[in-house]
């Protein structure tokens, strides 16, 4: 009698699971989590007022091996924000929506998030180009 193995038996059922440790990685690249990051500060600071913000982030990604997760990312966040506000609430809402995006979608812990501030934008400079008021 001829003995069948089970994967000819029956062509349809599921094939025997490969062991973790022979199963491949997937590696986020560090743009990626930079885009993450920057339009995570873009929907914090969207949230936060209505005037035009703008947002870009750079990322410093570091991988530990044998660890479940996919590593941990050090972001800077550099944004732009209206001036008078209350800037250091826009800041903590920056960091606090980083983090959580960024674990969220790419399942990195972020220990650092550094949020740098390009520019203020006040009502009164956007007027100045019409001309001195008294």
């Amino acid at each position: 009698m001829a003995t069948v193995s089970p994967a000819a038996a029956a062509p349809g059922a599921a094939q025997p699971a490969v062991p973790a440790g022979e199963r491949g990685a997937t590696k986020i690249a560090d743009r990626v989590v930079a885009k993450i990051a920057a339009q995570a500060a873009r929907e914090a600071l969207r949230d936060a007022s209505t005037a035009h913000t703008d947002a870009h982030a750079s990322v410093t990604v570091r991988r530990r091996e044998g660890r479940r997760d996919f590593g941990e990312a050090r972001v800077r966040v550099a944004v732009e924000l209206g001036y008078p506000s209350d800037i250091g609430a826009q800041c903590g809402a920056v960091r606090r929506q980083v983090t959580q995006r960024v674990r969220e979608l790419a399942g990195m812990s972020v220990p650092e998030v550094a949020v740098q501030i390009e520019r203020l934008h006040a009502p009164q400079m956007e007027r100045s180009g019409r001309g001195r008021v008294r």
